[in-house]
């Protein structure tokens, strides 16, 4: 597989980067270089192997699910830190319409 100028353009497009006419050619050469390295690895017979290590092979160290607060209730404390309440609860703006 091989990357043209246009290509890199239009990933930079789609990725809202700007580059520079200037730095197209290198950032081609780069991606190609790149792609050049994948098909190598792939090329690379594993038929065999065993993998070395497998994240679900472990186990999770787990804590005791405690209360790490005070029960003394902090609402009225911070409450008022807020821009903005009412009713005991915190007020944000709409951000979905």
């Amino acid at each position: 597989m091989s990357v043209s100028s246009n290509d890199v353009k239009k990933v930079a497009h789609l990725a809202r980067i700007a580059i520079d006419d200037a730095d197209i050619e290198q950032l081609t050469k780069d991606f190609n270089n790149i792609l050049k390295l994948a098909d190598e690895l792939n090329q690379v017979n594993t038929d065999g192997l065993a993998p070395l290590s497998h994240p679900l092979d472990m186990t999770q160290r787990l804590r005791e699910d405690t209360v790490s607060e005070s029960e003394s209730d902090v609402r009225d404390e911070v409450l008022p830190l807020a821009p903005q309440s009412e009713a005991g609860l915190y007020l944000v703006p709409k951000v979905i319409e």
